[in-house]
Formats: structure tokens, sequence, C-alpha cells
């Protein structure tokens, strides 16, 4: 089987591209003023997101940072996102994946545990 490419990650905003491949969109809510063609999602998980009470939860204090990071991992171990969390690691293994996400501060959003998850892979 071949190995897993790393995703890309974008902003939904910023317009498609060739090399974008399949084009997943990691964010709980559809980004607003987007519309569904501009936006060009092949995909929408919403069991990879953080909950909704995680997100507010977050949104109140940034400074939560590390400990949103610790929750939202456990989130992450959850049947659900778990199966989630397979099917995107096997349609990387066929296929360019470019993750979209309208947080304007990614590095501080939960993109980066998710990509943490994803490089982690399957538990043996």
């Amino acid at each position: 089987m071949p190995a897993q490419r790393a995703p890309r990650v974008r902003r939904v905003y910023d317009p498609p591209e060739d090399t974008d491949g399949v084009r997943v969109l990691v964010d709980r809510l559809w980004p607003r003023g987007l519309s569904k063609e501009h936006a060009a999602v092949d995909e929408w998980p919403k069991d990879l997101t953080p909950s909704t009470e995680l997100r507010r939860w977050y949104h109140e204090d940034r400074s939560r940072f590390a400990e949103f990071q610790e929750r939202y991992k456990a989130e992450l171990a959850g049947p659900e996102q778990r199966r989630a969390l397979d099917g995107l690691l096997d349609l990387a293994k066929a296929h360019t994946v470019t993750l979209l996400t309208a947080a304007k501060d990614v590095d501080h959003s939960h993109v980066p545990t998710l990509l943490a998850a994803l490089k982690q892979g399957r538990p043996r």
C-alpha cells in the first residue's frame, strides 16, 4: 500500500488550486459568507471537528490553548472520531488531501492537533 501523504492546510476562503487534491473542510460550522460552489469542498467530516461545547469553551478564553489541545485530543479518541480519522487516513493514502479551515490563526486552532493525530496514524 502506498504511504500516507501529509495533508496540506489552507484557508477555505482562498481560491481552490489544481494541486489541492481532495478538499476536506475540518470546521464544525460552515464558513460565513462562502457559497458551497466557491468553497469547492469534497468532504466535510464533522466528527473530526471539536465538539460545539469544546469550541465555545475555547473561544471564551484563548489563553486555554494547551488545555483545549488536550481536550480535543481526548475527543478524537472517541469511536466516531476514530472512524472519521481512519477514513481521512485512507483518503490520504490514495490522494493529495488539503484540510480547509476558516480559522485566521491556524496555529492556535484545532488543526495542529488534528494534523498530529493524522501523523500518529492508526493505533496498533
